[in-house]
């Protein structure tokens, strides 16, 4: 069809954002309660796809973890987009059904249907890879008439230089905790078990700076204010372009009145680089993750996590404080080279370096990379391990999808054991403590006040009021005692204070849910009722599927097809 056909004669094209697990460490739904929202992040992925779109193309857009998918919206749709992570399979495959049965046309992408594209055979069209690379031969074909395909981009080629403005414009901002953007794709380490590499390749490929203030113009000009979230999966990937980027960012923000509050994920060795962290902190960056994984260097450099070697984690992170930046970070159980317990080990890693929420999971082989394809040629990688667990979750309860070289049992009580110390709720609040004597906060020159933002802050205050004191009176002693001493000590340290109180709200009932669960599969093994599943055979090739995936940050999304 012609870009000048007139519109009403124009596709209609319904974007689908499927349903992430419930049971999840990421889910931060106590947030999201407290301040209004339904979505930890907007769907970026698909609102970048829909600016790539033509323009006469009728466009909208349902996130089914905010508002429910109709089947009546199906049927007014032309054509129906979806796809997401792993953690949104399970519903993306749902959606794609519900499709089908109503007689629309279902186009999936993203980085699930990326790693494993035989798994969602039954849709019309699939699309792998990066949306830029390979869009316009869709809807070239769309536009011929055809009704079926498949679409594969060439990997790591995409031009990010050329990626649009996203239709912020499709969203409900209220809707949201933070709005994401992104600046660069890929990772220059070979971290065994990732698969970042695999989807976004070695070398990151990065947006021009006004590129990104474009983006930035774009939702300030649609009135957003606050959190807005830097989803790169390394944004210091690549160095010298972020450092050549980070000063026009600081240009945007005064000349604004800082309107933005970055947050990001990046490499510990960000804290090597006090360059780096002055621009940051000057841009108002405040919030970042990091992959820690294990305070075992053996296990660091048999997993190919060479960056966090040779250094003082928590020397490291204690940096970050300083820098104004308060962290989380991801925590992983269940390597080969964990050859005794490594409960103590962990456990004192992350009281020394005072990060209040430490994601901690199991090890789970993802689909396509050099962890599941060593697993697979040592027959070690369990087929159809979706099959053997009683409920959808993340790696935290469904991890280990392999052979360990330890007896299972004791990686599990390991576990465990970990999370019953750090998310104890005398343990939790010191290290939040730690967070309130560490960091050290910018101010910045004052801004016109948003009352709107501030009537919000305060119904969001008695939010958690509530909570702590009524609804967790367990907690109330430690959290306002964690409160105030930071608002005696560091009052500009409060805010992250409060939001590591929010999440626990949420991470502390999960965790003795995940405890529970591990409970049982611990008694399960000692009598004697679980049975491995079998292992895939060694000349299965790498397209193999591989079922459950890891749940990611919501934050952190490639913006793919």
């Amino acid at each position: 069809m012609d870009r000048n056909t007139d519109a009403n004669t124009a596709p209609r094209v319904l974007l689908v954002f499927p349903k992430f697990y419930e049971n999840s460490m990421w889910n931060f739904k106590e947030a999201m309660e407290i301040q209004g929202a339904r979505a930890a992040a907007p769907p970026l992925g698909l609102i970048t796809l829909a600016a790539m779109l033509p323009e006469t193309w009728r466009i909208s857009l349902v996130n089914a973890n905010c508002e429910p998918l109709t089947d009546e919206a199906i049927r007014n749709a032309d054509l129906v987009m979806t796809g997401g992570m792993l953690p949104q399979e399970p519903d993306c495959l749902t959606i794609i059904e519900r499709c089908r049965a109503l007689g629309t046309p279902v186009c999936v992408g993203g980085p699930a249907p990326t790693s494993t594209p035989e798994v969602y055979g039954h849709a019309d069209f699939v699309v792998a890879g990066e949306a830029e690379g390979i869009l316009p031969e869709f809807v070239a074909a769309w536009e011929r008439g055809e009704r079926t395909g498949r679409f594969t981009a060439a990997k790591f080629k995409a031009d990010v230089t050329k990626s649009p403005i996203p239709r912020f414009d499709l969203l409900t901002f209220s809707h949201y905790l933070y709005i994401g953007v992104q600046f660069s794709r890929g990772c220059p380490f070979t971290c065994e078990f990732c698969d970042i590499i695999e989807l976004y390749g070695r070398a990151p490929r990065t947006k021009t700076a006004p590129q990104m203030l474009a983006e930035l113009d774009r939702l300030y000009s649609l009135g957003y204010r606050g959190h807005v979230d830097f989803v790169d999966d390394n944004l210091i990937g690549n160095k010298k372009a972020i450092k050549l980027f980070l000063p026009h960012l600081i240009q945007w923000q005064e000349k604004h009145g800082y309107p933005f509050k970055f947050s990001t994920e990046a490499s510990l060795n960000l804290a090597d680089d006090d360059e780096l962290l002055e621009l940051m902190r000057q841009a108002n960056f405040f919030a970042l993750f990091t992959g820690i994984e294990t305070p075992d260097e053996a296990t660091l450099i048999q997993t190919q996590k060479k960056q966090n070697t040779r250094r003082s984690i928590a020397e490291s992170v204690h940096k970050l404080y300083s820098a104004g930046m308060f962290v989380t970070a991801g925590f992983i159980v269940g390597f080969d080279s964990e050859k005794e317990s490594i409960t103590r080990a962990m456990a004192d890693c992350i009281r020394d370096t005072g990060i209040p929420i430490a994601m901690v999971g199991l090890l789970f082989a993802l689909p396509n990379t050099q962890l599941s394809r060593r697993l697979r040629k040592e027959s070690r990688l369990y087929e159809n391990y979706a099959a053997t667990t009683a409920d959808q979750g993340d790696q935290c309860t469904q991890g280990l999808n392999f052979v360990t070289l330890r007896p299972q049992r004791e990686v599990l009580a390991d576990y465990r054991d970990v999370l019953a110390e750090i998310y104890d709720p005398a343990n939790f609040f010191e290290r939040v403590r730690e967070v309130g004597r560490r960091l050290d906060r910018p101010r910045f020159a004052a801004q016109n006040i948003q009352w709107r933002a501030v009537a919000k802050d305060l119904v969001s205050m008695t939010r958690i009021l509530y909570r702590v004191s009524v609804k967790r009176p367990e907690l109330a002693k430690h959290a306002w005692g964690a409160f105030l001493a930071t608002a005696r000590s560091n009052p500009a340290a409060l805010e992250a204070v409060v939001t590591n109180i929010v999440i626990y709200l949420h991470v502390y009932p999960f965790s003795r849910y995940v405890m529970k669960e591990i409970d049982g599969r611990i008694a399960a093994i000692d009598a004697g009722q679980w049975v491995a599943p079998p292992v895939l055979p060694v000349e299965e090739t790498s397209s193999a599927p591989v079922r459950v995936g890891i749940a990611a940050p919501a934050e952190h999304f490639a913006a793919v097809a």
